[in-house]
């Protein structure tokens, strides 16, 4: 299975169960920015309790692995569970939306786009990639992150709502990692 006909598969049953989701990570900031390899497909999901057994049952077991035990304690933990394609290797990090301002905004801001002419979905808006990728940094410093910010701000840059990035970039504690950003990013326009 390709990973975007696992994506395309993913996105019609979370549609289908009326589960909230925000694509995210590097498919999304492919959709804003300058694509990258990824081995992983990243989804924020407002998962009911009621519905997380009912997402696990529509992966057939002869397909995929999924832990039902992991997805209700990645419920009751807000936190993340994963469903593997064996055969590609491909995978599925489901996480589940914590119950915090930033994480309604992003799931309420989301857009639908197209990911090939028979595969749309919802993404994370560009400055909520911005700001799952700010996270990420914050995590575990790797300049993979600031690359994937600077190639949203690249292609998204002009249409940015900066001052809702910034806001939420203090909430998290990477308000100066966000100025230092903006810092290099208007350097450089002022170059050219």
């Amino acid at each position: 299975m390709r990973q975007i006909e696992l994506l395309r598969f993913v996105v019609e049953v979370l549609d289908r169960l009326g589960i909230r989701y925000a694509v995210v990570g590097l498919y999304a900031s492919g959709a804003w920015g300058e694509p990258r390899m990824t081995r992983d497909i990243d989804i924020v999901i407002d998962l009911p309790m009621l519905q997380a057994d009912s997402l696990c049952g529509v992966f057939p077991d002869d397909e995929f692995y999924v832990s039902r035990a992991a997805a209700i304690e990645a419920v009751h933990q807000r936190s993340q569970f994963n469903v593997i394609h064996p055969k590609s290797g491909n995978k599925i990090d489901f996480m589940i939306a914590k119950s915090d301002e930033w994480s309604a905004a992003q799931l309420s801001r989301r857009k639908l786009v197209a990911f090939e002419a028979d595969t749309r979905g919802y993404v994370a808006t560009p400055e909520d990639v911005i700001l799952g990728k700010l996270m990420c940094y914050l995590d575990g410093g790797s300049e993979k992150h600031l690359r994937d910010i600077a190639g949203v701000m690249n292609i998204s840059g002009e249409t940015l709502d900066r001052t809702y990035i910034t806001r939420f970039a203090g909430q998290f504690g990477a308000g100066d990692v966000w100025r230092a950003i903006l810092e290099r990013v208007d350097h450089s326009k002022s170059e050219d």
